[in-house]
């Protein structure tokens, strides 16, 4: 009796000892099922508020819903803007400047050059850590002294000192809004300069100029923001990414 009692729990125990390490596999196996899934599951794309709804901007944001991406529309006339973002579809929304600063993970500045200032002092705290990206181009003729500034600083510190608080990358503003809307995604991709302080602002346009259907080429901080504003050798040159960079070490 006795000796059966010991078997029956020396079995008991044998069990228990194959059983747990079993158990603790599966259990183990579900956690790293569930982890590569939750790795693998797409990241949601950043909202983009953009302020203008003029060539540049309704350009630029046919092409990001075209490219799945969730889009505010913002003027001074919202309503103004209304028949662009239905004609783009369900991705688009329209709403004022405030509305589309808070609603956007990017904010475009797509206005003449010289509203810049009374934006930043419009929207003040909202812009703060705010990536905005900066498209427009300083005109003397039609944006006065704050035009003046930027091509004397160049447009990029200005941008910056005009928006304070806010992440600002110049891009798009060198290539005609016509040659955007033709060329996105044709081969040769055209190659878009850009600049800007911040990697991860950098790092977050460069995927947004992917996305659009060209190459970003980043030339530096800030201050190289002068190599492909108003008045520059690049100004206004299609290029792909082979020329711009040869152009961008042998500077004319």
């Amino acid at each position: 009796m006795f000796l059966r009692k010991l078997s029956g729990f020396v079995q008991r125990l044998t069990h228990l000892a194959t059983a747990l390490p079993l158990a603790l596999i599966l259990i183990l196996t579900s956690i790293a099922m569930l982890s590569s899934e939750a790795l693998a599951a797409p990241r949601p794309l950043p909202k983009i508020g953009i302020i203008g709804g003029g060539q540049m901007g309704s350009t630029l944001g046919k092409l990001w819903v075209d490219a799945g991406y969730q889009v505010m529309f913002a003027s001074r006339h919202p309503d103004e803007l209304k028949s662009l973002a239905s004609s783009l579809g369900h991705n688009t929304q329209v709403g004022t400047v405030q509305q589309a600063t808070q609603f956007g993970d990017v904010v475009v500045m797509a206005v003449p050059y010289g509203a810049l200032p009374g934006l930043g002092k419009t929207l003040g705290p909202a812009l703060k850590n705010k990536i905005v990206l900066d498209v427009g181009n300083p005109y003397p003729g039609r944006d006065g002294q704050t035009a003046q500034t930027a091509l004397s600083i160049g447009s990029g510190r200005a941008s910056a000192k005009f928006l304070p608080g806010a992440q600002v990358v110049r891009a798009f503003n060198s290539i005609a809004a016509s040659t955007l809307a033709s060329d996105a995604h044709q081969s040769p991709l055209i190659a878009v300069p850009l600049a800007g302080d911040s990697h991860a602002a950098v790092e977050a346009i460069s995927t947004l100029i992917h996305a659009a259907g060209f190459v970003p080429v980043v030339t530096g901080n800030l201050d190289s923001a002068k190599l492909f504003q108003p008045g520059s050798s690049l100004f206004l040159q299609a290029l792909n990414e082979k020329e711009l960079r040869a152009s961008l070490a042998n500077p004319s």
